[in-house]
């Protein structure tokens, strides 16, 4: 392992890069086959931008230094499971992706697979939610996370498996493309506030508690870089501040799609209320007008209602 005695600088940060196949292959697959999508749909040019991004960092993540130190340093695992599950599922999701597939296979072949009863389930706000929420504590405090460090399948899948679980759960919160059911942007403002206090949770346990992999870090005998207690205190602020922080784009797209909700629900309320009148003014219209000084006698009080206090809108207006 080169990365063990090459201590992490500044300098190696930018130029330490390892050849990983699994991230590689997969990220020219996804940017390969969005670019040729990206002709043959309805995606505006420009959603290919934070598609670009996501796969840049994705190949940091996988190819860069913080594959290359992922299994030395838990601050730097801790940032890559940041990266694929927050970061590149968030820039993915903003190119649209569902659309294009939609525009691909056809609406009607399309529409009928998302409005099955498997589809429904898994982007339902529970399963999407658990997916982003859960897993991180599964991952670190279980004897899931030494298996990833020590075992190149289970971190190959593993890193897999968080990248779907974050694409999941932003495909369904951003609402960009068709889903099989729409939530108003209010609940995703919700499941967001309790995906950030998860991960704070999480943080704190990470700082407070037990040394994660212990055996497996001091069997490393890494003589440069911080102890293994201030490496997981680090790892654990870079879990819940950084990620907290990453975060805050997402944040803001949802507050956008918000506000365009309730814009479109005011001006359809408008639209109601206008068609209510025009209606009433219509009913107005075709009843005969009673010649001027006519009236009607109220049986009760003996006075004389004028003809326009008989119909409830023209009240209610000279009132």
């Amino acid at each position: 392992m080169a990365a063990l005695s090459t201590p992490l600088t500044l300098q190696t940060a930018v130029t330490s890069w390892r050849f990983d196949l699994p991230s590689s292959i997969l990220v020219v697959l996804v940017v390969g086959i969005y670019l040729v999508g990206l002709r043959r749909s309805t995606v505006p040019s420009s959603r290919a931008v934070p598609v670009l991004i996501g796969a840049a960092v994705w190949l940091i993540a996988g190819c860069g230094f913080v594959g290359v130190y992922s299994d030395v340093l838990f601050w730097v695992r801790a940032l890559q499971v940041v990266l694929l599950l927050m970061v590149v599922p968030f820039c993915l999701a903003l190119g649209m992706p569902g659309t294009m597939a939609r525009d691909i296979v056809g609406h009607a072949a399309f529409d009928r697979v998302l409005g099955s009863k498997p589809a429904r389930v898994l982007a339902s706000p529970a399963t999407t939610s658990a997916g982003i929420i859960v897993t991180p504590w599964l991952i670190y405090l279980t004897g899931w996370y030494p298996a990833m460090l020590q075992s190149g399948a289970v971190d190959t899948l593993t890193r897999l498996l968080l990248v779907i679980c974050g694409a999941g759960y932003f495909y369904t919160r951003l609402q960009l493309d068709p889903v099989p059911r729409r939530y108003p942007q209010s609940m995703s403002l919700l499941i967001t506030l309790g995906e950030t206090l998860g991960d704070g949770v999480l943080g704190v346990v990470m700082w407070q508690g037990g040394l994660l992999a212990a055996s497996y870090y001091e069997a490393l005998h890494r003589v440069w870089g911080p102890s293994l207690r201030t490496d997981q205190t680090i790892g654990a602020g870079v879990f819940w501040i950084l990620g907290d922080a990453l975060g805050l784009p997402f944040l803001l797209v949802l507050f956008s799609r918000f506000r365009a909700d309730e814009r479109l629900r005011a001006e359809a309320a408008d639209a109601e209320l206008d068609a209510a009148e025009l209606k009433a003014a219509e009913l107005a219209a075709a009843e005969p007008i009673p010649r001027a000084g006519e009236g009607a006698i109220d049986s009760a009080s003996g006075s004389t209602t004028l003809w326009w206090e008989s119909h409830p809108e023209l009240r209610d207006r000279f009132r």
